[in-house]
């Protein structure tokens, strides 16, 4: 039998082949924009820490990503979805954000948006000091996080799950009024780190990502100032913002360098001093590479060593646009 032709002379055959041709344009719209979303689905939970609060980075390149509460925020994902862009890997990122929150306020007013759908992985993380009602203590978190594992596991059994353990904040360190008052700001950092450990071993998680300690790694290195409260020293950044409560754009950096690594097992001095989010966000070629330095050092034996060596110093240039 032949072909049946798409058009003949009479109006019948010329709708039809009308129909074809917009039955076809709607497959491959279709298929297009399946594609376009078909890669490793991450979601990130959190709260100003994630969306960037303080800094550049907080609508940084938002149609990068899905900001699932539609207020338009790029933040760390869209830092991230740019690091796994440049390093030629697929990821389709979103991010569910409220200042201020713990994981009690995701799990007691966001379900609705976070299960709506299974994801591949998830990073989530609290509020900073652990309990607002009660800084320091671990019981909230640790209970919050096997309540939201179990719901993530429920929409996909196969979710890998990640918490971050966040950063110590100076104003909770070097004030009077700080939960931490009095002891060095690597106290609040180790405590931290140590709550999430409880939290990810109470809830099956396999890894927290080390946030906070990689601040603290770029102080006792050098790269950073310990103490903004008496100024910062030359060379040096600040890896707070004005409140030296929230990260300033260099610690935001940092972060994503460090979830980066974590999540792809990529070194993430394979981006590059000329890295185009940092840029974008105005970071130094020597800054940049000292960032990722330290998350570099922080995340050994999880990542393979593989930093980028150009054979000859170049200029950076913007990020490619696009999702």
């Amino acid at each position: 039998m032949g072909a049946t032709p798409l058009a003949t002379d009479d109006g019948l055959g010329h709708h039809s082949a009308m129909r074809t041709l917009v039955t076809l344009v709607a497959g491959f719209t279709l298929a297009v924009h399946l594609g376009a979303a078909s890669g490793t689905s991450v979601l990130f939970i959190g709260n100003s820490f994630t969306y960037g609060h303080g800094s550049a980075v907080r609508f940084y390149r938002a149609d990068t990503v899905t900001d699932l509460n539609s207020e338009g925020v790029g933040g760390v994902p869209a830092l991230f979805k740019s690091f796994t862009q440049q390093a030629g890997l697929d990821y389709d990122v979103s991010l569910e954000t409220r200042a201020g929150s713990g994981l009690d306020f995701h799990l007691d007013n966001k379900l609705g948006v976070i299960a709506r759908r299974g994801w591949d992985v998830v990073v989530m993380h609290g509020v900073s000091v652990l309990d607002n009602d009660k800084p320091g203590d671990a019981a909230k978190l640790i209970a919050t996080s096997q309540r939201m594992a179990a719901v993530l596991r429920e929409r996909n059994p196969k979710v890998d799950l990640y918490l971050m353990a966040t950063w110590a904040r100076a104003d909770q360190t070097y004030q009077a009024k700080g939960a931490w008052a009095g002891q060095p700001v690597e106290a609040m950092s180790r405590d931290v780190r140590t709550a999430y450990d409880q939290a990810a071993a109470a809830s099956a998680i396999r890894t927290v990502i080390p946030v906070g300690e990689a601040f603290t790694r770029a102080m006792q290195s050098g790269v950073a100032d310990k103490n903004p409260y008496d100024g910062i020293d030359a060379g040096k950044l600040d890896l707070w913002t004005y409140d030296h409560y929230h990260a300033s754009t260099s610690g935001y950096y940092l972060e994503a360098l460090v979830i980066f690594g974590s999540l792809t097992g990529r070194d993430p001095r394979s981006l590059g001093e000329n890295e185009c989010s940092a840029y974008e966000l105005g970071l130094s070629r020597s800054e940049t590479q000292s960032l990722q330095q330290v998350a570099f050092d922080q995340l050994a034996g999880v990542v393979k060593p593989a930093p980028l060596v150009l054979p000859k110093a170049v200029n950076p240039e913007r990020c490619v646009a696009g999702r």
